[in-house]
């Protein structure tokens, strides 16, 4: 066995427990609905607070650059085939309920992400055989995973198994659901906040746990509260006004600069990896077509864009892989050119006819970037003589109809966010044939890709994956199979009081359990 150990430096020590000196109140207003608590139907950043403050995972990601700590695991050992990983696990690990966590639960949550086949389930599916047990409590504080080929993923993917109460979830199931009706509304787990208070339209609010085992310091939020905001204006003002202490850290250029003036709001900047770009679906015409693509891909302002509409607070990002990140390709990136997205054009309707058939684009209710993007593309297109449609849905309405290739719209604007920082978070999910329909949205496929996105998945050599996934991303680039815009930076609006906020590009700062209202 080759063990490999994260130990707990001192700059991430985990407090012991402390009486506050001070109790206090988070309202953070964001820009999604939390349709949903379960954190094993969903993995996406609009819901990640109740992840994050009622869950705990194996690892934790933390901090930018990103570090992955030990949390419910202490570390890890894998064999010498590479097949088997096995935790060790904290022994003071209690639930909401006051029960000891064990490995049996770790076994429980495991196979229930890979039953229900949605969220971070979707990404274990692939290195598991169905048929036989890929999870196993050696005893009670140590669990092994057992794989079906080398990952040079999976301890980092570690920190997406986040761990429910076994015995509270066996019984509220109902028709061997696994507990799905009743963790839309409850919560079963281990994290630094309880569940006080659930409204799937108005968000939760939450209660500090206080015997949770990373321990607490001096100062900390008593209470945190989640809520649903969708009007951006309304967000604004209410943080101006004191009424909310956060807000999501992705607002148009021209809010921050409203958000800089006010003297009780801090805006804290830091470098992200939330590549934002438009998925095109490949697998419909007239979009399967390389020609009608390379029209598309020529079609968009990506300068005036960047430089107008986000006033030049982002950074061009040429293919799906984050410019910050290892494993992406040296290109110009696709330039917007009218003339050229005409020549491409006339080719596609050189072998196809000249009637085009309306394309359809899905924004997000409440991001108004994805609604200024859909507008701009409208625009170019409409010189083309393409009709384009547009309509608007709250994130959890888009998000699943993306999932199918039958309800995914022509086209998406939208971030492709960080949940564990590889290259295959973004361009192996999004075009790799194995993550379709469920991750790999726009239906691409690609033999000689998917051999390369598949061999950096079992080899260890960054240096060879390195070149792998290079390689993999120029063929996608190469194909146009999307429209990619740029790199996101975070500015994260909060009340001037507010201190300690860490983020991690890996959750976007929304986890709580460090931060404090300084009175």
């Amino acid at each position: 066995m080759n063990r490999t150990v994260l130990a707990l430096c001192s700059a991430l020590a985990l407090a012991a427990p402390t009486l506050g000196l001070a109790q206090s109140r988070y309202v953070h207003a964001n820009n999604s609905t939390y349709d949903t608590l379960d954190p094993h139907t969903v993995n996406d950043v609009a819901r990640v607070a109740s992840r994050l403050n009622f869950y705990d995972a194996l690892y934790r990601w933390v901090d930018n650059p990103p570090q992955l700590i030990p949390w419910l695991a202490t570390d890890h050992t894998v064999s010498e085939d590479k097949l088997t990983w096995t935790f060790n696990l904290r022994d003071d690990v209690t639930f909401h309920d006051g029960s000891l966590m064990t490995a049996d639960d770790v076994v429980y949550s495991y196979n229930r992400m890979l039953e229900l086949k949605r969220g971070a389930g979707s990404l274990f599916l692939p290195m598991i055989d169905p048929s036989a047990p890929s999870a196993i409590a050696v005893d009670d504080k140590t669990v092994a995973f057992k794989l079906i080929e080398p990952s040079a993923i999976f301890g980092s993917m570690a920190a997406s198994i986040l761990v429910v109460n076994k015995d509270v979830v066996q019984e509220n199931e109902v028709d061997g659901d696994w507990g799905a009706a009743y963790l839309i509304d409850n919560v079963a787990g281990t994290g630094s906040y309880k569940l006080k208070q659930y409204d799937p339209a108005r968000g939760f609010v939450g209660e500090r746990f206080a015997e949770h085992f990373a321990g607490w310091g001096e100062k900390y939020l008593d209470e945190i509260e989640f809520r649903t905001v969708l009007e951006t204006n309304t967000r604004i003002q209410g943080l101006m006004r004191g009424d909310y202490q956060g807000l999501d850290g992705y607002l148009a250029p021209d809010q921050m600069d409203r958000l800089r003036g006010a003297e009780n709001v801090q805006v804290i900047e830091q470098e992200s990896m939330r590549v934002y770009h438009i998925a095109m679906h490949n697998g419909r015409a007239p979009l399967d077509d390389k020609n009608f693509r390379m029209a598309m891909v020529h079609a968009f302002d990506y300068d005036g864009y960047i430089n107008q509409i986000m006033k030049g607070t982002v950074a061009r990002n040429p293919t799906i892989i984050p410019g910050n990140l290892w494993g992406a390709p040296d290109v110009p990136g696709y330039s917007y050119d009218l003339v050229k997205a005409k020549e491409y054009l006339d080719a596609y309707k050189a072998e196809h006819g000249d009637e085009i058939r309306t394309i359809k684009i899905g924004t997000l209710a409440g991001f108004a970037e994805t609604e200024q993007t859909a507008a701009l593309m409208q625009n170019s297109l409409a010189q083309l003589g393409i009709k384009v449609d547009i309509e608007s849905s709250p994130w959890p309405v888009i998000s699943t109809a993306m999932q199918s290739p039958d309800t995914m719209p022509d086209m998406v604007p939208y971030w492709k966010s960080t949940y564990y920082v590889d290259p295959n978070n973004w361009v192996g999910e999004l075009y790799g044939t194995r993550y379709a329909p469920t991750r790999n949205i726009s239906a691409y496929h690609n033999a000689m890709v998917d051999e390369k996105l598949e061999r950096a998945l079992v080899i260890t050599d960054q240096a060879e994956r390195d070149k792998l996934y290079q390689e993999a991303t120029q063929q996608i680039y190469d194909d146009a199979a999307g429209i990619w815009i740029y790199n996101t930076k975070w500015f994260g609006p909060y009340a001037s009081n507010v201190k300690n906020v860490r983020f991690s590009p890996v959750g976007n700062g929304q986890d709580m359990r460090w931060s404090y209202i300084e009175d």
